[in-house]
């Protein structure tokens, strides 16, 4: 799950180019956008949905049916922008989609969730699905704060504790190192948990002209720095300890993991 304390910190974008480039590694990758009322993986791809999971809530389609193919063969699943409702979703409703993931057949080595910012009930029942929460974090004061309020919640209320690190828009990787180890230690003085670092993403023009171009920034300008820490973090995400067993709660692809063990 790739999530934020507060919307604005580039977590979409986050969650597109590392999809697109763990898939240019030859991984089968699934985005699925868990902002579920609104909704814009689509939007920044440029792509046009038949059905996203408002229609699959309402019995309209199969969730095999909303998949989209995007950059380097990723397999997106849309949501709806715009629809209230969907941003209202009960616990069991969410817990529904969830479980919806297991009807499909297609290979899927990494499920990607673009959950909502904040401490929604989407964004905790999504994360607590996850096997690994990415928490996506900016220099500003107030992105700290929240992010520090959402990572809080995670482990004290929910008991989540493998989560990362992730700050963007640096102005150098020290930077975000340095940044990292500030919330690690508060974390770790006030929270008794420490979080990991997965990587740093730094400022890069391109990645905003690759945005309004509809397009990664790994498509947009592959030689660029921001193209270049994207593939770091897509390969700092693919050395992750791998989990081989169910957790025994709710959990995106469960049945897998069962056959698996």
């Amino acid at each position: 799950a790739v999530t934020s304390g507060k919307g604005g910190v580039g977590k979409t974008n986050v969650s597109v180019n590392l999809a697109v480039a763990m898939a240019g590694n030859g991984k089968q990758v699934m985005p699925l956008d868990g902002d579920l009322g609104l909704a814009n993986i689509d939007v920044m791809l440029g792509l046009q949905p038949s059905y996203n999971l408002a229609h699959v809530l309402e019995g309209k389609c199969r969730l095999e049916d909303t998949l989209m193919m995007g950059p380097n063969g990723v397999m997106i699943v849309p949501a709806s922008s715009g629809k209230r409702h969907m941003a209202e979703l009960s616990q069991a409703e969410h817990a529904g989609l969830v479980r919806a993931f297991s009807e499909l057949t297609r290979p899927v080595d990494v499920l990607i969730i673009d959950t909502a910012a904040g401490i929604a009930d989407s964004v905790i029942t999504f994360s607590q699905a996850s096997q690994e929460v990415i928490v996506v974090v900016t220099g500003d004061p107030t992105s700290l704060t929240d992010a520090y309020a959402t990572i809080k919640v995670l482990i004290q209320d929910h008991g989540l504790d493998e989560i990362y690190l992730v700050p963007n828009g640096m102005h150098s990787q020290q930077e975000g190192q340095v940044l990292f180890e500030r919330i690690n230690q508060v974390c770790a003085r006030f929270l008794n948990h420490s979080i990991k670092y997965l990587g740093t993403i730094e400022n890069d023009e391109l990645i905003l002209s690759a945005l309004k171009k509809y397009q990664s920034v790994l498509e947009f300008a592959p030689g660029s720095s921001g193209a270049r820490d994207f593939r770091r973090l897509a390969e700092a995400t693919r050395q992750l300890e791998p989990v081989e067993e169910p957790s025994g709660g709710l959990e995106f692809f469960v049945e897998r993991l069962v056959q698996r063990t």
